[in-house]
C-alpha cells in the first residue's frame, strides 16, 4: 500500500527538481508578494516538513495513540523558510536535500503494515482530529508534496504574466 505512495512522493520531488533545473537563480529565488513563497521557499519547506511527518510517524508507530502534529506557527516550519535560512541555501544544496527527501520517505514508510497504517490518533490540529497514521502518509506528505508543485506553477505563471506585461 504505501508504495504507491512512494512513488507518487518520488515522481512529484522529480518534476519539482526538473522543473527548477531549467530556471535562473533569480526566478527560483523571486517572491510574487510579500504573503507568498518564493519558489525556493517552498522548496525548504518541503525539504523540513516531509522528514517532520515522517518522524510523526515513527513516533506513533513507537508510541501508538500519542497525540501528533503541528500547526502553522511550529519553529521548525518557520526557520526553514525565513528569507535569512533561505538566502544562506544554495539553489544545487536545495535539490541535494531534495533527493534525500525521498530516501527519508521511502525508508520511513516502506515497512509499516497494515495494523500500524490503521492505527488511530489524534492531531494536535483540530481540523485533523483524530486520524489513522496512513492519514499523515496521504494528505501530509504525499498530497502535501504534490500540492507544493502546483504552487511552484502557480508562481511560474505569476511570473510569465508579470513580465508580459
Amino acid at each position: 500500500m504505501t508504495q504507491n505512495y512512494i512513488t507518487s512522493v518520488n515522481e512529484s520531488i522529480d518534476r519539482i527538481i526538473e522543473t527548477i533545473s531549467g530556471l535562473s537563480e533569480e526566478t527560483i529565488r523571486w517572491q510574487p508578494t510579500n504573503d507568498e513563497w518564493s519558489i525556493m521557499q517552498i522548496i525548504a519547506h518541503i525539504v523540513e516538513a516531509l522528514p517532520y511527518w515522517v518522524e510523526e510517524i515513527e513516533q506513533l508507530v513507537e508510541t501508538p495513540g500519542k497525540v501528533w502534529g503541528r500547526n502553522h506557527l511550529h519553529e521548525g516550519r518557520l526557520e526553514a523558510v525565513k528569507p535569512e535560512t533561505v538566502n544562506a541555501i544554495s539553489v544545487n544544496e536545495m535539490v541535494k536535500e531534495l533527493e534525500k527527501v525521498k530516501q527519508t520517505v521511502q525508508a520511513g514508510i516502506e515497512n509499516l503494515t497494515e495494523k500500524q497504517l490503521s492505527a488511530e490518533a489524534t492531531s494536535v490540529n483540530p481540523n485533523f482530529g483524530t486520524k489513522p497514521l496512513s492519514f499523515i502518509i496521504e494528505h501530509l506528505i504525499d498530497g502535501h508534496v504534490n500540492k507544493h508543485e502546483g504552487q511552484i506553477q502557480r508562481n511560474l505563471s505569476k511570473l510569465s504574466s508579470k513580465s508580459s506585461n
